[in-house]
């Protein structure tokens, strides 16, 4: 008999694209509180603390290879989950680490994840709190899953929602080099690219005040935050070819493998919506941690997501569908 797919999970329902907004959206029907989530609708939720907003986030990590050239899973799981928190507006206060490990697996392996997370810890001053280990059995496990957790402090929450027309549309440095890194170790494919990976807190304190809408483009790219920003503000937005924040090297490894280049996944970059009247003081701010941040589109009224190409048409960019790059982050 044949197997009915709507019945099973596959690979593309937590790759960040189209099938994982779907499942999510059955998931927290199911979960619903009171007949709603509340607060809830960007990278954390929020819950009020009187003149200041208590932010929560968590995510797990299954990444292959858990090793690559710019870091390594406890790199990218506490760089995340403090972006998550910085992205919101947040200042993070402390970070939950859970740990599944296979047995078998390296100790020395794993005392380098653990010197890796506790120099993100330091350098981001966002200290880990509390946490929980847990070894499987050989064989029901591949080598070790990472769950962070983690809370900040926000005065006020940067929203995914309120991106404004006549706003521009900002990218932190070039993306996509997390996802070159991983595919590059995975298919032995040489390049000097390395992971994007790092903690966006410290600059984010600086020019979150002045942005309107924010996104890491973790899972699902550019293409599936800058869809989700400009769904949720009920705007146009148009991207410029010529703009585009990737490097040369990143374009041909993903043209040579194959894989859209809007979907490839950063973990130390954020794009953002800035009103004109701040976009000369964020760009500035920026350049100063890295001279590739720039402007890549703008606002405009009206629905959905364009590419204006160097010919001068609009081709329109939609969420990611099917399976994108499994087990980037």
């Amino acid at each position: 008999m044949k197997k009915n797919n709507d019945l099973t999970i596959k690979l593309d329902h937590g790759a960040g694209g189209f099938a994982s907004w779907e499942l999510l959206k059955e998931i927290r029907k199911i979960l619903s509180y009171r007949g709603e989530w509340k607060n809830c609708e960007d990278d954390a939720a929020v819950f009020n603390l009187g003149k200041e907003k208590l932010v929560f986030t968590t995510d797990a990590f299954i990444v292959d290879p858990i090793f690559f050239q710019g870091g390594d899973i406890g790199k990218i799981a506490i760089s995340g989950t403090i972006n998550d928190l910085a992205v919101m507006g947040a200042k993070p206060i402390g970070i939950s680490l859970s740990m599944v490990i296979e047995e078998g697996f390296s100790k020395s392996d794993l005392i380098k994840i653990i010197k890796s997370i506790n120099q993100i810890s330091r350098e981001a001053n966002v200290p880990i709190v509390t946490g929980d280990t847990k070894v499987m059995e050989k064989g029901k496990l591949d080598k070790i899953e990472i769950t962070t957790a983690g809370v900040g402090i926000a005065k006020k929450i940067i929203q995914n929602n309120n991106a404004q027309s006549g706003d521009f549309i900002i990218a932190s440095g070039d993306l996509g080099e997390h996802s070159i890194a991983l595919l590059s170790k995975r298919f032995n494919y040489q390049t000097k690219i390395k992971s994007d990976a790092q903690p966006l807190n410290k600059i984010l304190e600086k020019v979150g005040p002045y942005l309107n809408a924010c996104k890491d483009p973790t899972r699902g790219g550019l293409a599936a935050n800058i869809v989700e920003i400009a769904g949720k503000s009920k705007v146009k937005i148009i991207l410029q070819e010529k703009d585009l924040p990737y490097k040369k090297e990143t374009i041909a490894v993903s043209e040579f493998l194959g894989i859209d280049i809007f979907s490839l996944a950063s973990e130390g970059r954020f794009i953002a919506s800035v009103a004109p009247l701040n976009i000369k003081k964020v760009l500035t701010i920026l350049k100063n941690f890295n001279k590739e941040a720039k402007i890549i589109g703008e606002v405009k009224n009206g629905k959905g997501i364009f590419l204006q190409t160097k010919l001068g048409s609009l081709r329109p960019i939609e969420m990611p569908r099917g399976k994108l790059i499994p087990r980037i982050c």
